[in-house]
């Protein structure tokens, strides 16, 4: 009888990192439409930014690399957090986006018909 089955190979891990991977590699490109094959059509993003909470659509990420463009010297990390079958949770440690500032993400995932999307993105922006 086996009761410790391990459900989360290696390549489900691999798999969500080059989800979160196309996130930041659409950061340093400046590149939308690499952003929009990372993240879900309904995601959503919340944070504070200077000006108060930033809080709606995924649409508020596109049009910030719009206004920015290119992190040619962004430097990240990933963590996995949490992974099941259909559900994950990576933390990005984010230094020198496309604005000068850190932040750290925390991105929620769904496999969905076999694909990894992010639905949600919460982060926080630190003071330099």
């Amino acid at each position: 009888m086996s009761f410790n089955k391990n459900t989360n190979t290696t390549a489900d891990y691999d798999a969500v990192v080059a989800v979160v991977g196309g996130y930041v590699e659409g950061l340093k490109t400046g590149d939308i439409a690499q952003l929009k094959k990372t993240f879900h059509e309904n995601a959503i993003m919340y944070g504070f930014s200077p000006d108060g909470l930033l809080e709606g659509t995924i649409k508020n990420l596109y049009t910030f690399v719009e206004q920015y463009g290119t992190a040619p010297n962004i430097a990240t990390r990933l963590d996995v957090l949490d992974i099941t079958p259909t559900t994950a949770v990576v933390r990005v440690t984010m230094e020198n986006d496309a604005a000068g500032c850190d932040y750290t993400d925390y991105h929620s995932l769904i496999k969905i018909d076999g694909t990894w999307k992010v639905i949600a993105k919460l982060f926080h922006l630190y003071d330099k």
